[in-house]
């Protein structure tokens, strides 16, 4: 599906300001030359002015929505909340709320911005909590781990709905018709993990969802590529991909010291350098930007705080394949099957 679409960006967010924003938006609107794209960019019109002079691709598709203020990434919630109404963050938002715009990208405080894209957007019909996906290198690719980090504890219920939004999402950002699932576990075995894990695998098994849910996968299996989707509760989630990113940079500091030890050693790594690039290119992090809240009464993605204006580019890919997805509707029909079996199967034990 390749509908037009317009995109509501929070121009204040991240620890560079809007500097990348203006700049992600330039690079994305290379593929837009002929139209198909439209950019509500929110923030301080004193900033974004002379940026958006500087980057003339990025103001050709772009509205300028001034807002005086911002949420900070230090704002705890509870501080966002007070003080947020009219701020970029919470017009970015709001436009999607509206219908003005089909989805939102932010940079800005995550705490901030999950709260706020509940309070104004709400939770999609059936689901019960919203779950940060995020994208994860693979030897076959890239696969999608969720909840990384919205929900310490998931019931059964909520596990299956993260697989139902988490299948749909792949579909949509990887242009895939039918995504592996599979629940994180400590082992492949029926009888391994906490009871939430293994009732969830039931419910998976016994209703009739559009899904390709394989069983379980454990850690390992995340790496090796093994499923497209991996679903885990958001404290299990979050510490697997910290300690993803903290054995990346491990691993990438061995290297350089080994190249650095001896003459030999970099005259090794000259001649290799073009091997280097190839792996850093595969292993860069801004490829894989974009966490995206499922769940929610609209499309809301995040971007790393920290991140360039190449990585917000992506962000916005995200945002974009999104849009132009089915992905709502689908989510829609699989979480309305899933409540229907959840009432039936209520039904039943009262009626035993």
């Amino acid at each position: 599906m390749h509908r037009s679409v317009v995109l509501s960006v929070d121009a204040m967010g991240g620890d560079h300001g809007p500097a990348i924003v203006v700049e992600g938006i330039e690079i994305l609107s290379d593929a837009f030359r002929n139209g198909g794209l439209k950019v509500l960019l929110h923030g301080d019109e004193a900033l974004l002015k002379p940026l958006l002079k500087q980057h003339p691709k990025a103001a050709r598709i772009c509205e300028l929505r001034h807002t005086a203020t911002s949420v900070t990434m230090s704002d705890k919630p509870s501080q966002a909340i007070r003080k947020a109404r009219g701020s970029s963050m919470w017009n970015a938002i709001d436009a999607v709320k509206s219908g003005d715009a089909h989805a939102c990208v932010s940079a800005g405080n995550t705490g901030a911005l999950m709260v706020l894209s509940k309070i104004l957007l709400h939770m999609a019909p059936n689901a019960h909590r919203p779950a940060i996906a995020a994208c994860w290198p693979t030897m076959r690719g890239v696969a999608v781990v969720l909840d990384v980090g919205a929900n310490v504890e998931c019931t059964a219920t909520q596990l299956v709905e993260f697989a139902i939004m988490g299948g749909a999402f792949f579909s949509a950002n990887q242009n895939v018709d039918s995504p592996i699932v599979g629940l994180l576990n400590i082992g492949t075995e029926e009888m391994k993990g906490n009871q939430a894990v293994r009732d969830a695998d039931a419910i998976l098994r016994k209703v009739k969802l559009d899904l390709n849910y394989t069983g379980f996968v454990e850690g390992d299996g995340i790496s090796k590529g093994v499923v497209d989707v991996v679903v885990t509760d958001g404290f299990t989630g979050n510490i697997a991909i910290k300690t993803a990113e903290g054995t990346a940079k491990l691993a990438a500091t061995f290297l350089r010291e080994s190249l650095e030890s001896s003459l030999i050693s970099k005259i090794g790594a000259l001649l290799s350098m073009g091997a280097f690039r190839k792996l850093r290119a595969k292993m860069d992090p801004r490829k894989f930007n974009g966490g995206v809240f499922l769940g929610l009464g609209g499309l809301v993605v995040k971007s790393h705080g920290g991140t360039d204006g190449l990585g917000f580019s992506n962000a916005l890919k995200v945002a974009l394949n999104l849009a132009r997805s089915d992905y709502a509707e689908h989510v829609a029909g699989n979480l309305k099957k899933l409540a229907e079996a959840n009432t039936q199967s209520k039904l039943e034990s009262v009626s035993k």
